[in-house]
């Protein structure tokens, strides 16, 4: 499985995907994350949908934060042609 690099606590650290989208996640909602590095992210964040979405993550489990699950569905649907 493919790693990913995602920075916690000011070190760049290798992640399974799954774990990376979480990472980022986290680091998207959180509002000390500056805005600079929040854009940074999200194309990262973004290209790790087709890999958590093969891994079935979205079938048992939601993202809890509606902003943040409505995000990755309409890039999902953009992706797939959806819409």
């Amino acid at each position: 499985m493919a790693t990913n690099f995602a920075r916690a606590h000011s070190a760049d650290i290798r992640l399974p995907p799954l774990e990376a989208f979480v990472a980022w996640a986290h680091r998207i909602l959180d509002p000390a994350t500056p805005e600079s590095e929040r854009r940074a992210i999200e194309p990262r964040f973004l290209a790790l949908l087709p890999a958590v979405r093969a891994l079935g993550v979205f079938e048992p489990f939601e993202l809890r934060d509606p902003a943040l699950r409505a995000w990755p569905a309409d890039e999902m649907a953009t992706s797939t042609g959806l819409v």
